[in-house]
């Protein structure tokens, strides 16, 4: 019988799978590598060298003080991506947590998950409205708002892939040889949800950069002189007219990370899911 490739080998024969986790790669370690590899101060104002357009001493321009285009991006970078995962952890980790309780212990399966439709009623937006308003603007504020909304999200993934394992015959099995709950879900339920799981969390990274670039981008996110995507393009648009390169330059990274981890999770999809292999 053939030997079937793995998921990893399977997903990268794909162009776009391929592109996309190469673009994901370099995001990740030119955020790892920022203070190594950006030109100039990210912080550094130069008031002879205001608005300038890209090219020249300063690759990428600058922006209304003076200050490097592509250092701030470099270290904004870090931040976004910082802050995606820093949510997504949080979130992700306790979702998860409340997902397996509530397959696993069916008496507060409906408790749990009427919690859970009670929060995905707000948007993410209000969260960090009502979180800034009690902890003030800034990327702790962010993280807060982005974990509390992406909570139920996962623990509806985690819960339905979990009574999907739980009715298979190997965990009857288990049950009757004795082992505790904990063990059990340990090591049979644990490791056989985790392929929807983390598609979903590569998913749900794009969209946690996405919301948390709006709220800096509102104000409510890094406050100055911190360097971060949503907030740069926020500082940029007073001179939209006159240097569209400060506000533009931000967008377009927000774009292709976004982008590029949903690709990303688009293939990781296909080459988990057994149905889907050729």
């Amino acid at each position: 019988m053939p030997r079937r490739p793995g998921a990893l080998r399977l997903m990268l024969r794909e162009p776009l799978a391929a592109i996309s986790a190469l673009l994901v790669a370099l995001s990740v370690l030119a955020a790892l590598l920022a203070p190594w590899i950006a030109p100039h101060d990210p912080f550094e104002t130069n008031l002879m060298a205001i608005m300038q357009p890209p090219g020249g001493e300063y690759l990428l321009g600058t922006d209304g003080q003076g200050r490097d285009m592509l250092s701030r991006m470099l270290f904004g970078l870090r931040v976004t991506l910082g802050m995606g995962a820093l949510s997504l952890a949080f979130g992700g980790a306790l979702g998860v947590l409340i997902g397996f309780a509530a397959a696993y212990f069916r008496r507060i399966d409906n408790l749990l998950m009427r919690l859970m439709d009670i929060m995905l009623s707000f948007p993410a937006i209000l969260f960090g409205l009502a979180i800034a308003a009690i902890f003030g603007p800034g990327l702790i504020s962010v993280v807060i708002a982005l974990s509390v909304a992406t909570v139920p999200l996962m623990a509806r993934i985690a819960r339905s892939s979990a009574l999907t394992v739980l009715g298979l015959d190997y965990i009857e099995a288990a049950r009757a040889q004795g082992m505790g709950d904990l063990r059990l879900i340990w090591r049979h339920l644990a490791p056989n949800c985790l392929s929807p799981i983390l598609v979903f969390a590569t998913l749900r990274f794009g969209q946690v950069i996405l919301l948390g670039s709006a709220l800096s981008f509102l104000g409510l996110g890094a406050q100055p002189p911190v360097a971060e995507l949503g907030a740069m393009a926020s500082q940029g648009r007073t001179f939209l007219f006159f240097a569209p390169h400060i506000s533009v330059l931000p967008c377009v990274a927000i774009f292709l990370v976004v982008l590029a981890f949903n690709m990303l999770g688009d293939a990781l999809r296909d080459a988990l899911d057994p149905r889907l292999r050729v």
